[in-house]
């Protein structure tokens, strides 16, 4: 292989890395604390850069809010654009509202019937009919986020977790966060504490500073978090994990995310 050759992989390797890994989904709510009952306004995006609409909009198929009681808000106004989409609703009862979306899929590689590698993603059943039954070298990665944001009105109230996937618990509530003081989180999987899971913290405004200025942080061995924030602003929090404890059938892992809007108050 010659030195030319070498460097045009390598190029390509950090670019196909890069790719991968580059889009990022979040939420941006108008308001993350109420002190009575007003609208709130979502935009949902996938992007480049946190929080500034520069590749596609967010699917709200799966988007849901649900109420301090456990009933689900009706979202008004939804709209996907070219680059975000954008849905209201109003929290009218004091207490916090979780914002919420919740995917479970899959991802698959095979060779078809002349040898030509292929690749499939989506809802699991999708997926599967779509690989042929002379397939070879089937590969099959279950993938399952959550990705969430909170608001309250007036009082913040409890949030719990189900038990299943990759969840965030506030020790800490997400609509106390102050810069001056630690939060603490913690994250469990499957209802079991996740840890040393490797935490990722940006803020908002990375199109007006040098670089991305990530914050990388580590879940001790139970799974707690402390997390002392450089400023006030909006946050975007991410974290993976992954095993072999899949769902699916002929599944070799499972890929899991989780991802959160916070609002960290002076």
């Amino acid at each position: 292989m010659t030195l030319k050759t070498r460097a045009i992989l390598a190029a390509t390797l950090a670019l196909a890395a890069v790719s991968a890994q580059a889009h990022d989904m979040w939420f941006k709510p108008s308001s993350t604390v109420l002190s009575k009952s007003d609208w709130v306004t979502v935009d949902a995006a996938v992007s480049n850069d946190v929080f500034f609409f520069n590749h596609r909009p967010l699917g709200l198929e799966n988007v849901k809010v649900t109420a301090p009681d456990g009933m689900d808000v009706e979202l008004k106004n939804a709209h996907k654009g070219e680059l975000r989409s954008v849905f209201d609703f109003k929290p009218e009862k004091p207490g916090t509202y979780r914002v919420s979306m919740l995917t479970n899929g899959v991802l698959g590689s095979y060779k078809d019937a002349s040898g030509q590698p292929r690749r499939v993603r989506g809802p699991v059943d999708e997926v599967l009919r779509k690989i042929p039954a002379d397939a070879t070298n089937v590969n099959i990665i279950e993938n399952v986020r959550r990705m969430e944001t909170f608001v309250s009105v007036g009082k913040p109230s409890a949030l719990g977790v189900t038990g299943k996937g990759l969840e965030l618990k506030a020790v800490t509530h997400p609509n106390d966060l102050v810069s001056s003081e630690e939060a603490r989180f913690e994250f469990f999987l499957d209802g079991k504490p996740a840890g040393n899971l490797e935490v990722e913290l940006v803020a908002d405004g990375i199109r007006y500073r040098d670089g991305v200025e990530p914050l990388k942080l580590r879940t001790d061995a139970n799974g707690l978090l402390k997390v002392k924030f450089p400023r006030p602003g909006l946050f975007w929090l991410s974290t993976d994990a992954k095993d072999h404890q899949t769902s699916v059938a002929n599944a070799t892992e499972r890929r899991l995310g989780y991802v959160a809007t916070l609002e960290v108050l002076p």
